[in-house]
């Protein structure tokens, strides 16, 4: 089952996100200019809506995989 539009507070440290991150990193740029929007239109026919356990939020899992990727290539 999809759930539009939750936020979550992924864990009470999230603020230290911005301390320790640098302004001008790589993964900040990105987040700040890509719409992922786009996940959620094209995997939505994949989801039940009212059936089933709650799904992780798709957005998040591509951010997972592309922040994978980068970690991949920076080594």
């Amino acid at each position: 089952m999809l759930r539009m539009n939750e936020q979550k507070q992924i864990s009470e440290y999230e603020n230290l996100y911005d301390r320790l991150i640098p302004k001008d990193h790589i993964l900040r740029q990105i987040a700040d200019l890509v719409d992922f929007s786009f996940v959620i239109e094209e995997l939505k026919e994949k989801y039940c809506i009212n059936n089933g356990r709650d799904a992780e939020d798709p957005i998040r899992l591509f951010k997972y995989l592309m922040l994978i990727k980068y970690r991949q290539t920076v080594r």
